[in-house]
């Protein structure tokens, strides 16, 4: 298995769709990757010689923000927003959706499950 990034991407697959097993490299960033470094598409992560898999995480290293690096900037973000106490902030601090959705009905994923209503009767 190779070690990209702190992560082990897997063998049997081709380079492109391994690549997006790293957190913030989509499909568009392996194509991009593995145009600038020359490697064929259609091969597999287990065909790469040692020498192409370093070249990857060197170029990785040198020219994105991935994994926990990626990871703390996304969260520092939001803890500022919610620090400088904005109408997103306040969203995330609520647990309520951020970008404009409708929450009358639906946004279970933010609210989590839906809670009865004690105390009423018919």
């Amino acid at each position: 298995m190779a070690r990209i990034a702190g992560v082990n991407i897997p063998t049997a697959k081709r380079v492109p769709i391994a690549l997006t097993y790293i957190t913030g490299i989509g499909p568009k960033t392996a194509e991009g990757i593995c145009e600038a470094l020359k490697i064929d598409a259609a091969r597999r992560v287990n065909q790469l010689t040692d020498a192409e898999v370093l070249a990857i995480r060197e170029y990785i290293d040198a020219n994105l923000t991935v994994e926990g690096d990626l990871r703390r900037e996304v969260t520092m973000n939001i803890k500022r927003l919610m620090d400088l106490g904005c109408y997103r902030g306040l969203r995330h601090r609520k647990g309520l959706p951020v970008r404009g959705q409708r929450t009358h009905t639906n946004a279970r994923t933010r609210k989590g499950p839906a809670k009865a209503i004690a105390g009423k009767k018919k």
